[in-house]
C-alpha cells in the first residue's frame, strides 16, 4: 500500500502534502471551520448543519478528495473522545429546556460515525466505512484495516484518518492508501 495524499488540520491550518492551504488566526474552531469553508469554496450546504467533529473530517477529507469520482473509495477513521463534543452539547440542549423538548438537530450527530456519513453522501461512495474510537492514534491498526478493505476489492482506494474534537482543542490526520 502506498500514501498518496496527506492532510492536517490544527492550530488554525490545513495543510495538504507538505504545503498549507489554508491558515487564518482564529483560534475558535467553529469560526475557523466557517472561514476555511468559505475560502476554500467549499460548495456543500449541508455543511452548516454539520456538527464540529463532522466539519473537521469534511475539511481534511475535501482537501483528497475533491470532486472526483469517490464511488470505489472506502473510509477508515478513528478518534479517542468519540462525539463527546456534540454529546455534551445535546445535553445542554436537554437541561435548557422546561418540558424536555431536546435539539433533533444535534441528536442527529451524537454517533461519531455521522461524519464519515456526511462524506460518503456528498462523493456519492458506495464502500466500507468504519469509524473507531481508539485511546490514541494507532496507523498500523488502521492501515491493516484498510489493507484488508482494499485485499478485498470492495473498494480502490481507503481514505484514512485520525479525527479528534473536542471542545476547542482538535486535529485531524487524514490520509489515502491504494494498492
Amino acid at each position: 500500500m502506498k500514501k498518496t495524499d496527506i492532510c492536517t488540520v490544527e492550530n488554525s491550518k490545513i495543510i495538504l502534502n507538505n504545503k498549507i492551504v489554508f491558515e487564518t488566526q482564529t483560534e475558535n474552531f467553529s469560526d475557523f471551520a466557517k472561514e476555511a469553508y468559505k475560502t476554500l469554496e467549499l460548495n456543500y450546504p449541508k455543511f452548516h448543519k454539520m456538527d464540529n467533529l463532522s466539519k473537521l473530517a469534511f475539511l481534511a477529507s475535501e482537501m483528497i478528495l475533491k470532486e472526483e469520482d469517490q464511488s470505489r473509495t472506502a473510509l477508515v477513521f478513528a478518534n479517542k473522545s468519540s462525539s463527546l463534543d456534540t454529546d455534551f452539547k445535546y445535553q445542554e440542549s436537554i437541561n435548557s429546556q422546561e418540558n424536555y423538548f431536546p435539539s433533533p438537530a444535534v441528536f442527529v450527530y451524537t454517533l461519531p460515525n455521522i461524519c464519515v456519513g456526511e462524506i460518503s453522501i456528498k462523493h456519492k461512495m458506495q464502500t466500507e466505512n468504519a469509524f473507531f474510537v481508539l485511546n490514541e492514534f494507532d496507523e498500523n491498526f488502521l492501515n491493516d484495516y484498510s489493507e484488508q478493505i482494499l485485499q478485498s476489492g470492495k473498494a480502490d482506494k481507503v481514505l484514512c484518518g485520525w479525527v479528534e474534537l473536542y471542545q476547542e482543542s482538535y486535529k485531524a490526520f487524514v490520509y489515502l492508501l491504494t494498492m
